[in-house]
């Protein structure tokens, strides 16, 4: 039981829905309901990490825990992340240092030397960004957004026997409260606030000129860390955004030959590809300003579902970043707040 969780125990009978109060409290939902209707997908631990892409992009997820049929355990998760650091691997263009190397990660760059395929089980939590979390079903949602405004991006939800029930992600919960949230009263003042009242307004914002090459914008992902980064021009104006997920595409057919065009070239093909698929012209903008409000931002972080907004001045450049991480960091204030 995590400390957070202790808080909403201590709290059961203030809290307690349908006793108490006549709405619900959006702290006290349990981690199991959310993910009741989930169909989760596994990956095979002795698949490839070709074929275990496959499964990321066949299913339309960016993550999926991998289970090891020999071991009958979960052994960790794999996502885009996870390719982005293999691929750089691949490609050599990423130095471990040795000390830091794991068995697992020598075994995998000897592998890639030599040319022979690599088991998913090896690249899975490569990037060391995600690391293989689990709460239990009966977990209350103020826990799970504490951990989640640390920078927890997903967590397994598991039963009392150790059976993996779902996966709940920071989208995943966005999307919930933003569907509920006519029930939730107390999220209605926060919503009516300003990013700049949230103190979000400002930001460090990571980008690349969009003359940059594909594989130079994931080489300074790696390196600083963030799994996206805002395309500029020369201004500084706002182009596009440029993601870990992007990766989807260059795998997609194998389009390798996509990592040695400029980023601006890639956010113009994704937005071709994406407009043929869904049949419109607009690609989602993935920007607001200072004085957007907190609601409008979340709204717009659902219906895209992106894991960023950037924040931009009147004349289009990119001054600050909100990603759900500061989203959920700012929800579990209203939480400490309230106990």
């Amino acid at each position: 039981m995590t400390s957070s969780d202790r808080v909403f125990q201590n709290n059961h009978l203030r809290h307690r829905e349908g006793l108490t109060t006549v709405s619900h409290d959006w702290t006290m939902v349990k981690a199991g309901s959310l993910v009741e209707k989930q169909t989760l997908v596994t990956i095979d631990a002795d698949a490839t990490v070709e074929d275990a892409c496959e499964v990321l992009l066949k299913n339309g997820i960016t993550s999926a825990p991998v289970y090891d049929s020999v071991k009958k355990m979960y052994v960790g998760m794999f996502d885009y992340g996870d390719l982005m650091t293999y691929l750089l691997l691949l490609l050599k263009k990423m130095d471990v240092p040795l000390e830091d190397q794991t068995m697992e990660m020598r075994d995998l760059i000897q592998r890639t030397s030599r040319s022979q395929n690599v088991p998913v089980k090896l690249a899975s939590d490569l990037s060391g960004k995600d690391p293989f979390c689990t709460v239990l079903e009966e977990t209350r949602l103020g826990a799970v957004v504490h951990d989640f405004g640390t920078g927890i991006h997903r967590v397994a939800v598991m039963d009392s026997e150790g059976n993996m029930k779902g996966i709940l992600s920071q989208s995943s919960t966005l999307d919930y409260l933003m569907r509920h949230l006519s029930e939730y009263p107390q999220l209605q003042p926060v919503m009516q606030k300003s990013l700049q009242q949230c103190g979000l307004s400002n930001g460090r914002v990571l980008s690349v000129n969009g003359d940059e090459k594909v594989l130079d914008a994931l080489i300074s992902m790696s390196t600083n860390s963030v799994s996206s980064l805002a395309v500029l021009d020369d201004q500084g104006v706002l182009l596009g955004n440029i993601s870990m997920t992007d990766i989807k595409h260059i795998m997609k057919n194998l389009r390798t030959s996509w990592l040695w065009i400029t980023c601006f070239q890639l956010v113009c093909k994704i937005r071709l590809s994406q407009g043929v698929e869904s049949g419109e012209d607009q690609y989602p903008v993935l920007d607001v300003n200072a004085k957007s409000t907190f609601g409008y931002t979340l709204s717009k972080l659902q219906a895209t579902k992106a894991h960023r907004m950037w924040v931009v001045n009147d004349s289009g450049c990119a001054v600050g970043v909100v990603s759900l991480t500061d989203v959920f960091r700012v929800l579990s204030r209203l939480i400490d707040i309230d106990d």
